[in-house]
């Protein structure tokens, strides 16, 4: 199911008309319905008890997950499917490296429909993937796997780090080259906030550029020296971000936080908490 930001103040458009705030009462009112968490961030606990931390997770409050990391894709990926709809969680999309959906696109497909994903998302390049010759390459095959995607009825998605910002090739970005070379009605992009903050980029300007392309946001937090921190922990105005008219159009809030202190779970709480209390 689509949700976009007008289904995020859907809800709460018949209290807010009867109370007078209008559409711009609304708009002040509008949040995140089902925050995500993407499994890397708990991916040491996830990869010793996988049905043991998705128990974890819904717990705190979490209705989606997104898989990535943790050992996921050796698993028994019925079972992890059985445990997630005895706990109420979803998982709309999950992470697939590209050497696995080079090796065997169907077996991709497969655990990705398993785990009743709708959505295949490439998430890392190994460095000789960022070369010149390498990107060229790469592109070709994001192209083919998004047109297989489509084909077995999935969508795909590109997540990005920072070196797509920080990479030239052919005179241009990566991320400028996977935006003009790769078919915009096939390949969707996974913005991770902190990463493009990171490398400096405009996020503003990126998520209005992007627009009907975004599919999910990784909610990432960053603190003042630019490390990661908990979703409010640190200096980034996702208010600020969501609210734009380039990011109406997300499906998925992911929180991810690749630097979480073990035991993991205080540290997505927190992300959760501040994330559900967060009104644009």
């Amino acid at each position: 199911m689509t949700m976009n930001r007008r289904a995020f103040i859907a809800g709460a458009g018949g209290m807010m008309a009867m109370s007078g705030l209008g559409l711009a009462g609304m708009a002040r009112a509008a949040r995140v319905r089902a925050i995500g968490l993407q499994l890397y961030t708990v991916r040491e606990l996830f990869a010793i008890d996988p049905i043991g931390t998705l128990e974890k997770v819904a717990r705190v409050g979490y209705r989606e997950v997104e898989f990535g990391g943790g050992n996921y894709d050796t698993m028994d990926h019925a079972k992890l499917r059985a445990a997630m709809d005895r706990l109420h969680l979803r998982a709309p999309s999950a992470h697939v490296p590209y050497d696995l959906m080079a090796k065997d696109f169907p077996a991709a497909v497969r655990m990705v429909k398993t785990l009743g994903a709708q959505t295949i998302v490439l998430p890392w390049l190994a460095e000789e993937q960022r070369t010149e010759t390498g990107f060229g390459a790469v592109i070709a095959g994001i192209n083919r796997f998004a047109a297989q995607a489509r084909e077995a009825g999935l969508g795909f998605a590109y997540h990005n780090h920072d070196f797509e910002f920080l990479s030239q090739s052919g005179g241009k970005t990566l991320y400028d080259r996977l935006l003009s070379e790769t078919d915009p009605g096939l390949v969707r992009m996974e913005l991770d906030l902190y990463w493009a903050l990171h490398a400096g980029a405009d996020v503003p300007a990126l998520i209005d550029r992007l627009s009907s392309r975004l599919y999910a946001f990784h909610v990432k937090d960053m603190k003042k020296d630019g490390s990661m921190a908990a979703v409010g922990a640190g200096t980034v105005d996702f208010a600020a971000l969501f609210k734009l008219p380039g990011a109406s159009g997300v499906e998925h809030f992911y929180v991810e936080n690749d630097q979480a202190p073990a035991p993991y779970i205080p540290d997505i709480t927190t992300s959760f908490r501040n994330l559900s209390a967060l009104r644009f």
